[in-house]
């Protein structure tokens, strides 16, 4: 694979994340598919069959009777990707692990635990968590505010690393003649004293054949590009036009370069939902009757106030003007899209529906979410062909909704990219890093 071709990722989200609580009503869909561990093997399998690189595994720690179906009962991370590991032999297994309620040791054993397991396949997609309200689940009485989650994000990756590093090449040599297990002099200890952790090491698990995880990260606020650019393999976004999804992508490889990294060596995957179609007509069709059937206004204004710290936006009349003052409840949240949300619904003057409709409806460019990616399955291919050859992204992260789709992707999209040279026909290497041309650290 050379770096003229895009490498795909794929997020199954089971029963429906936002903006979609209904899907699990889908025939398809087991109804407990986010916990049915055989529906995640059949997408795994997917996946790899189609020369995906990644599948990856969103996640939180908090819910509330608003939250969509798939985050009221979804498996964790690492133990499902352990799973899936011992049943796939290529694709990647990407998990989110939060460094705001999570300490570095234990998560820098799990992730070389699931590395072993999968022989060099795993990636840690860093996040700071933005629900607030985690932090009761915490035994804590506030959540961490901006800087201190991402200063907290930065010196817990530094640990990380550091105790993946524990074990030099050669250091369990396993010797029964000498009876040596172990090389003492190529065992490092850490002893880190920070502002936030304090770690004396070493680590007790040896490096993978990739020698440590891919570090995948999301973030669109300044503190998260600057994370991002420093410390991450692969960076995710919103592919909400492709002209905002190339200034970031341009961004991040020029915060890469000053942080002293080679940008080339800085992967930009936005996320992106396509509805694919026998015509471009039909696939404008499917994607309306998704945007029907999929959600409804009264479930999305229930879950709006996640971006917002849970705040209730119920007690609004939602034909008024956006409510002014709520931005304010997103300090220690989703700040960033919170800030964007609020600034264009003041600046149109949208009512508090509008700017549901916007955000909640999977076919619309809008605020923080839409697709352009609707079409026939030419058409799709078409328009990510176009989009990579613009300079809009290194990589995709394809959120799986409704199987039937998916399926279409599979057996009509990356059929047409492929026969293009745009994607690749077999995998390059046996570890996540080979197959994404990193190098090993």
């Amino acid at each position: 694979m050379t770096k003229k071709q895009i490498r795909l990722g794929v997020i199954p989200t089971g029963v429906g994340g936002p903006g979609a609580y209904n899907r699990w009503l889908d025939p398809e869909i087991p109804p407990d598919a986010s916990v049915n561990i055989d529906w995640y093997i059949d997408i795994a399998k997917q996946a790899e069959a189609a020369k995906f690189d990644w599948i990856f595994i969103v996640d939180s720690q908090f819910i509330t009777p608003q939250s969509p179906p798939h985050y009221l009962s979804r498996l964790e991370p690492l133990t499902l990707l352990s799973a899936l590991a011992v049943v796939t032999h290529h694709i990647g297994l990407a998990g989110t692990l939060s460094t705001s309620y999570n300490d570095p040791f234990n998560i820098a054993r799990r992730l070389a635990s699931l590395d072993l397991i999968s022989h060099g396949r795993a990636g840690w997609n860093v996040v700071t968590t933005g629900d607030a309200g985690t932090a009761g689940n915490f035994s804590l009485e506030e959540h961490y505010d901006y800087e201190t989650r991402h200063a907290r994000a930065a010196e817990s990756i530094e640990v990380i690393r550091g105790l993946w590093r524990s074990y030099e090449e050669g250091a369990l040599p396993r010797d029964r003649v000498r009876k040596k297990f172990l090389d003492a002099s190529k065992l490092r200890t850490l002893g880190h004293k920070g502002k936030y952790f304090s770690v004396t090491g070493p680590l007790n698990i040896e490096r993978s054949p990739q020698g440590e995880p891919v570090i995948f990260q999301a973030g669109d606020s300044e503190p998260g590009r600057n994370l991002g650019a420093q410390y991450a393999d692969a960076i995710f976004t919103h592919a909400t036009t492709l002209e905002n999804t190339r200034e970031f992508r341009q961004d991040l490889r020029s915060r890469a370069a000053r942080a002293g990294r080679d940008p080339d060596s800085l992967l930009i995957a936005p996320g992106i939902k396509f509805v694919i179609g026998d015509t471009d007509a039909e696939a404008r069709d499917i994607a309306g009757h998704y945007d029907e059937t999929d959600h409804s206004f009264e479930q999305a204004l229930g879950e709006f106030g996640r971006l917002f710290g849970w705040h209730d936006f119920t007690r609004y009349d939602p034909d008024a003007p956006f409510p002014t003052g709520v931005l304010k409840f997103a300090e220690r949240s989703w700040y960033t899209g919170a800030k964007k949300i609020t600034e264009q619904a003041l600046a149109e003057n949208l009512t508090l529906r509008q700017v549901i409709e916007r955000t909640q409806k999977g076919n619309k460019a809008a605020v923080g979410k839409g697709t352009p990616f609707i079409g026939s399955a030419l058409t799709v291919a078409d328009e990510i062909t176009h989009w990579f050859e613009e300079g809009a992204f290194d990589a995709l992260n394809i959120y799986l909704e409704h199987p039937s789709q998916f399926r279409r992707l599979i057996n009509e999209v990356l059929p047409l990219l492929r026969e293009r040279g745009l994607i690749r026909s077999s995998f390059t290497g046996t570890t996540l890093r080979d197959n994404l041309g990193l190098t090993v650290p």
